[in-house]
C-alpha cells in the first residue's frame, strides 16, 4: 500500500508536500560538495531534488541550482566529475557531453580589460559613505579593494550547455546576486527582479568580489550574492512551505584545529550563526527545516582554500558519504519521510547504455549521429 503524503501543516491527507531546497555559497569545494550531497539526497530519499517547489541558489550553488533545474541529474553530475564520456550523447547546444568542462568553473582565466587595482566600485564607495552606519565593513573593503580581474565566461559556458539561452523551465529557481553599486540583494528569477539569461545569472551569482570580474546586466554591475548571506534561506520564509531543505557548505558544526583551518573557521562560525538566525524565522512559521552542513571530515578534504581545483572530486566522494550519514539521522530522516518518489532516471543512472538515454532526458542528450 502506498504511503500516504503529507497535507500541508497538518501532516495528513493525500496533498503532496511542498518543499524548497536551498544550496548555499562555498567557491569550487563548496560546489563540488553541494554536488556530492544531492547525490546523496536522491539515493537515500528517492526525491529528485529538481522537483523542489523552490530552488534558491548563492554562489556555488546557483550553478549546481542551474544545472539541476536545467534537467542535469546529481548522478551525471557526479558520473561527469569522475571522469566518464558521455560522447553519445548531445548536449542542447550541439555540443557532444562528453566535451563539457569537468571542473565546474575551476578553470581560470584573465578578464580582457585594463585593471582596476583599487576603487573598485566609486558608486558603492560613494553610497557607503552616505550611508556610513548601514552599510558593512566588508562592504566598505568591496568598494575600496581592486576590482576582480578573473573571467566569468567560464562559468558562462558551463551554463549554455544546458541552457543556450533564456532560462530554465523550472518555475522558480531564484539566483542571489548583490548589486556592485548598493550591495543591495538581487534575487534573479523572481518575480520583479530584472531579466537576465541564465548563463549571466549565475555568473553574476558567483562573481566573488576582488576575484571575478564583476558582470553586467543591464546597466547595474553585479556580485557574489554571498556577500549579504551565504545561504539566503530566509528568502523562502514567505514561501508558506512544508519542508525547506538547505545544503550549506560555508558553515560547519566542527572545528578545525591546524592554523588555517581556524582562520576559514571564523568565517564559518559567523556564517553559520547567519544560517541559525534564517533557519529559526522560518520555523516561526510552520516550516521544517533540514541544514546539512560539512562534517570534519568533509573540512579536511576541502582544505583552506575554496578555490582549488585539485580536489574536486576527492570532496564530491566524500560528501556523498557523510551527507548520506547525516540524513540517516532518526531526526533528520523523520522530516525527510514525505517527500514524493522521483522519476527513477533522475534519482539513479538508467540501467540502459548511454546511447539509450536520449528519450529519457530530451533534448539534453540526443543520440549523436
Amino acid at each position: 500500500m502506498a504511503k500516504p503524503r503529507l497535507n500541508k501543516r497538518d501532516g495528513t491527507g493525500d496533498s503532496p508536500i511542498r518543499v524548497g531546497l536551498v544550496l548555499g555559497a562555498g567557491g569550487v569545494m563548496g560546489g563540488a560538495w553541494i554536488t556530492g550531497g544531492l547525490h546523496a539526497l536522491a539515493s537515500e530519499t528517492g526525491w529528485d531534488p529538481a522537483t523542489a517547489e523552490y530552488i534558491v541558489g548563492t554562489s556555488a550553488g546557483a550553478m549546481m541550482g542551474s544545472l539541476l533545474a536545467a534537467g542535469v541529474p546529481p548522478w551525471f553530475m557526479v558520473a561527469h566529475s569522475a571522469g566518464e564520456s558521455f560522447d553519445d550523447l548531445i548536449g542542447r547546444d550541439g555540443r557532444p557531453a562528453g566535451t563539457a568542462d569537468r571542473s565546474a568553473g575551476a578553470r581560470f582565466t584573465w578578464h580582457r580589460g585594463l585593471p582596476r587595482i583599487a576603487f573598485g566600485s566609486p558608486e558603492l564607495i560613494l553610497h557607503g559613505l552616505r550611508n556610513i552606519r548601514p552599510t558593512p565593513p566588508l562592504g566598505m573593503l568591496i568598494a575600496w579593494g581592486p576590482r576582480g580581474m578573473i573571467s566569468t565566461e567560464p562559468l558562462k559556458d558551463i551554463v549554455r550547455r544546458v541552457v543556450p539561452r533564456g532560462w530554465a523551465q523550472h518555475p522558480n529557481l531564484w539566483l542571489v546576486a548583490a548589486d556592485y553599486g548598493t550591495l543591495e540583494r538581487v534575487v534573479f528569477g523572481r518575480q520583479g527582479s530584472p531579466t537576465a539569461d541564465l548563463a549571466d545569472a549565475v555568473a553574476a551569482a558567483c562573481a566573488i568580489p576582488s576575484f571575478y570580474h564583476p558582470v553586467k546586466i543591464g546597466d547595474r554591475l553585479y556580485i557574489d550574492g554571498g556577500v549579504n548571506s551565504v545561504s539566503n534561506l530566509d528568502l523562502l520564509i514567505e514561501a508558506n512551505l512544508d519542508l525547506v531543505i538547505c545544503l550549506n557548505p560555508m558553515s560547519s558544526l566542527h572545528r578545525p584545529e591546524h592554523l588555517a583551518g581556524r582562520v576559514t573557521g571564523i568565517v564559518r562560525s559567523n556564517a553559520g550563526r547567519r544560517l541559525g538566525r534564517e533557519a529559526r524565522l522560518l520555523r516561526e512559521r510552520g516550516t521544517k527545516v533540514v541544514l546539512v552542513q560539512p562534517t570534519a571530515k568533509d573540512l579536511a578534504a576541502m582544505g583552506a582554500n575554496y578555490m582549488s581545483s585539485t580536489r574536486r572530486h576527492h570532496v564530491i566522494e566524500t560528501a556523498v558519504d557523510t551527507v548520506s550519514q547525516q540524513l540517516r539521522e532518526p531526526s533528520v530522516k523523520k522530516l525527510l519521510e514525505g517527500l514524493p518518489p522521483g522519476a527513477p532516471h533522475k534519482v539513479a543512472r538508467p540501467a540502459l547504455p548511454v546511447g539509450g538515454w536520449g528519450p529519457l532526458f530530451g533534448a539534453a542528450a540526443e543520440r549523436s549521429a
